[in-house]
């Protein structure tokens, strides 16, 4: 690995606590304006100094973060399918490593569908990323997605984590399950957990602490943090959880108080 490549992936993974808090606003490449990004501009900018590094797509980077900000960008450069669409694994990459460099990026990511219809597809761009991100000192990120036809046990986690670092993925995004020391020990990168679906926002800080707990190097947070009636407070709590060691409870109580702080103020 070289200096470039590790130096990029050292302004994601943090090395003073070897962990990382990322903020996912991908969802608009396959899901349109979801609830919470309708306006994305307006939903990032009060976050960007409490998250590690952002997660999106170049339409969004160009259009609402303002480029005088000094956040890692991790790229998403996979989609050509949409939730109405016959199948969300049918993937192609979108944009190109030009373009990458271009826009300064410290990561690109896609997603592969292990199991699915179009694996071999998704499995292959995974990899021809990876060859392209190596020429240039930029890491990729592999997420494994899932969907109604695969499951989220340990077992295909393991799976498809382990495939995505054997075809050269630097990290990997995944979901927490029960089990999921055994994901992390078979895989040879660090994994980053995804927060999934909107949650009540103890639940959400209880995944996180059960993931850094078991290993994961942290976490990558969207609907769980932009969807929060309180969005700010929630990115604090999980950053305590990542970063500081915080228990769920005191996480929680931290959550409460910045509330309390920013009503008063």
């Amino acid at each position: 690995m070289d200096w470039g490549l590790k130096n990029r992936l050292a302004r994601i993974i943090k090395p003073e606590t070897g962990h990382t808090v990322m903020l996912a606003v991908d969802h608009g490449y396959f899901l349109g304006p979801t609830s919470g990004l309708e306006i994305p501009g307006k939903t990032i900018k009060p976050l960007l100094p409490y998250a590690d590094s952002l997660m999106l797509t170049r339409g969004v980077l160009r259009t609402s973060v303002d480029p005088n900000n000094d956040i890692p960008i991790v790229l998403r450069v996979s989609g050509g399918n949409s939730i109405v669409g016959d199948d969300l694994s049918n993937e192609s990459i979108t944009t190109n490593i030009e373009e990458a460099i271009r826009l300064n990026v410290c990561a690109m990511t896609l997603s592969i569908y292990v199991g699915s219809k179009y694996e071999h597809q998704t499995l292959i761009n995974l990899s021809e990323l990876v060859n392209e991100g190596e020429k240039y000192g930029i890491p990729v990120l592999a997420v494994t997605a899932v969907g109604k036809e695969m499951g989220r046990g340990a077992k295909y986690l393991a799976l498809a984590c382990r495939i995505a670092a054997e075809l050269g993925a630097h990290f990997v995004k995944t979901y927490y399950c029960e089990g999921f020391e055994k994901v992390v020990k078979t895989c040879p990168v660090p994994i980053i957990i995804a927060g999934g679906k909107k949650i009540p926002e103890h639940d959400a800080l209880k995944l996180a602490f059960n993931a850094i707990q078991k290993g994961a190097c942290g976490v990558d947070m969207g609907r769980n943090i932009f969807q929060s009636n309180h969005p700010v407070a929630m990115i604090q709590a999980v950053r305590s959880i990542v970063h500081k060691k915080a228990s769920v409870d005191k996480a929680f109580e931290l959550f409460n108080s910045k509330i309390k702080m920013q009503s008063v103020s």
